[in-house]
């Protein structure tokens, strides 16, 4: 796989993952819904201030840290995807490698300057504003990321008394609100186990014969072993 195909996969990710992160930021008000397909699939626009798909890390010193993680794994991951490329490894490898980039990338880019050029979007406030003159919502790493991707499969549904501990509970199946990044990098993730064995065979080599040297002298008569 050539450089400038990995490169053009990695772009076409996060722009895809930044034009919608700004569109949702600019056109949606914080836990607005717009229903896509049926009541099933909907943008839900919220933000997180930790991991991917709204897990939360330890507090501010925990999202610097994840953040400054994030920087390392994408600074790692340049040179990784380099060196898997001249290595010519297997280009669904290499697609899952640039998925799982792309998307530490993409939320790498919230965390460190969404805070900077977006107002805030807490409830109550309307839309953000992008480049407001007063200056953003959080300084520098500490930009909340942007989530609303939302597809339940079973929405606040009432689980049967006879449950034990959770009986008469509402649930719901498949809660996790995430972004064309968590996707991205979850779906690298996934691929890379299910076809690992595939990634990485090994292709056998033929054994050279053995040559053994003698001083013996073979004539038409003799037979070898």
């Amino acid at each position: 796989m050539k450089i400038r195909t990995v490169v053009l996969i990695i772009l076409a990710i996060i722009i895809a993952d930044q034009a919608l992160k700004i569109w949702v930021k600019t056109n949606l008000h914080y836990h607005e819904q717009i229903f896509l397909l049926g009541t099933w699939f909907r943008l839900y626009f919220i933000e997180n201030e930790g991991m991917a798909w709204g897990w939360k890390f330890g507090g501010e010193w925990g999202k610097i840290a994840l953040t400054l993680f994030r920087l390392v794994a994408v600074i790692f991951g340049v040179f990784y995807i380099r060196s898997i490329v001249g290595k010519n490894y297997h280009p669904g490898f290499i697609v899952c490698v640039c998925l799982i980039f792309a998307g530490a990338l993409g939320n790498l880019i919230d965390s460190m300057f969404y805070g900077l050029i977006f107002t805030a979007s807490d409830e109550g406030l309307g839309l953000s504003n992008l480049f407001p003159p007063g200056g953003g919502y959080a300084g520098f790493l500490h930009g909340k990321v942007v989530d609303m991707l939302y597809a339940p499969i079973i929405e606040n549904k009432t689980l049967p008394q006879w449950l034990p501990f959770w009986g008469g509970e509402r649930f719901t199946f498949f809660s996790p609100i995430f972004n064309i990044a968590d996707a991205s990098i979850s779906t690298g993730v996934i691929v890379i186990l299910l076809f690992q064995r595939r990634f990485f065979r090994k292709h056998p080599h033929e054994e050279p014969h053995p040559t053994v040297e003698t001083n013996t002298p073979v004539n038409d008569t003799m037979q070898v072993l």
